[in-house]
């Protein structure tokens, strides 16, 4: 990779634009930033990744062992570069992180690690933006993409007496695989995809006994049925009337997935692209089903708090597990960075993202914040460009080209 200012593995000084020579900063070196860096120099225009970790996509890094995108090879490329057909359909985490690894080497793009940015702001003569980052540095950009992950900060509910609980307790996010529970009881606690698909891999790695915690009951939709990716279904269905698509959804629901209501999980009472529309996406089925039904995953009711050592559940049962994984979530942590431009809505959401900029924060985008349906990083693939051309047709703002 080419840089003047620092290589992709070693922390430095970006670099000090003047005002007439202002790159456009992209914070972030996950999937979304690349794309965006790589989108932006199609255009012409210079792009600065800030990356705090010491490598591009750190996030990816920290999933656990068994991770597989549940979106396809094909569907889940970047712009510019194809994922692999030696990866499989169902790409594995590590070869997720080999691509980004490829893909930044691959198109040159200009990445200084170490680097975190704490805070944004319009710069002092209104020509930019202004970036506060560590060791002092203050730079200024032309135009800033915020892509630092939708899942940027492990979220634990205020559960009573969670903080005097004496038992393991770990989030998810620091779940790695199976080995450190063989022959133990765990509780995992959440069950969207991260927490079902842990519970399969302790069932599968020799855990004596795996109960699931469920508050909400969700879609369980096949990853894949008969060969057809639920990608591609979702691609179809996802522009059509939510009402039309949650119509549609019920009877493919009967016919694919058994129910599962004897064990615990009755069909959901609300339509699947209605749940969707709120933020809750469909657990992609991966093993879990079968692990429910012969009763290897136990369902149990959502947890409440903890109490003398044991684990009070909503139903009134107190359980005593060997160890508990919260798969409760992320928050996108941006309230540090943007929170005082008021660009975020009450759940810490940037209210624009994509190619639309706030309207009293012009030159500042949001990557990557949405889980749709249709594939995250197709999404993100997608509005990488649309953002790049935004970026570039605004010509009120002075951005850097790179030479002819």
């Amino acid at each position: 990779m080419a840089d003047s200012t620092a290589s992709p593995s070693t922390p430095a000084e970006p670099g000090r634009p003047t005002p007439t020579d202002r790159p456009v900063y992209v914070i972030g070196g996950g999937p979304g930033g690349l794309s965006v860096a790589y989108a932006l120099r199609a255009q012409g225009l210079r792009a600065v990744v800030l990356e705090k970790s010491d490598r591009v996509g750190a996030s990816w890094r920290r999933h656990y062992d068994r991770l597989h995108l549940h979106t396809t090879r094909r569907l889940s490329g970047l712009p510019g570069l194809p994922m692999p057909r030696r990866f499989g359909r169902w790409v594995s985490r590590d070869d997720v992180v080999r691509y980004l690894e490829k893909y930044a080497e691959h198109h040159d793009l200009e990445i200084v690690t170490g680097v975190e940015v704490s805070r944004v702001e319009p710069s002092p003569d209104g020509s930019g933006w202004l970036l506060h980052a560590t060791g002092g540095r203050e730079l200024t950009g032309a135009a800033i993409v915020v892509a630092t992950g939708h899942n940027h900060t492990p979220y634990l509910p205020d559960w009573p007496g969670r903080d005097t609980y004496g038992g393991e307790f770990l989030h998810a996010g620091e779940y790695r695989n199976p080995a450190p529970y063989a022959g133990r009881d765990v509780l995992v606690v959440g069950v969207g995809n991260t927490g079902a698909e842990i519970a399969v891999d302790l069932v599968e790695g020799g855990a004596a006994r795996v109960r699931l915690a469920v508050r909400t009951v969700p879609h369980i939709v096949r990853r894949s049925t008969a060969g057809w990716p639920a990608q591609f279904t979702s691609i179809l269905v996802r522009r059509l009337p939510v009402g039309l698509v949650d119509r549609l959804a019920r009877p493919v629901a009967k016919v694919s997935v058994p129910d599962l209501s004897a064990q615990g999980l009755p069909r959901p009472d609300t339509g699947l692209y209605s749940r969707v529309k709120e933020g809750a996406i469909p657990v992609l089925d991966v093993g879990l089903v079968d692990a429910v039904r012969e009763g290897r995953v136990e369902i149990v009711a959502a947890v409440d708090g903890f109490e003398d050592g044991k684990v009070i559940l909503a139903d009134g049962t107190r359980v005593s597990p060997d160890a508990v994984i919260a798969a409760t979530g992320y928050v996108r942590g941006l309230e540090g960075l943007v929170g005082h431009l008021d660009v975020l809505d009450a759940r810490g959401k940037p209210v624009v993202q994509g190619a639309r900029a706030p309207k009293h924060a012009q030159g500042l985008y949001f990557q990557g914040f949405t889980n749709p349906i249709s594939g995250n990083l197709r999404e993100m693939a997608i509005d990488a460009a649309k953002i790049a051309k935004a970026i570039t047709h605004d010509r009120s703002r002075k951005v850097s080209r790179l030479p002819a």
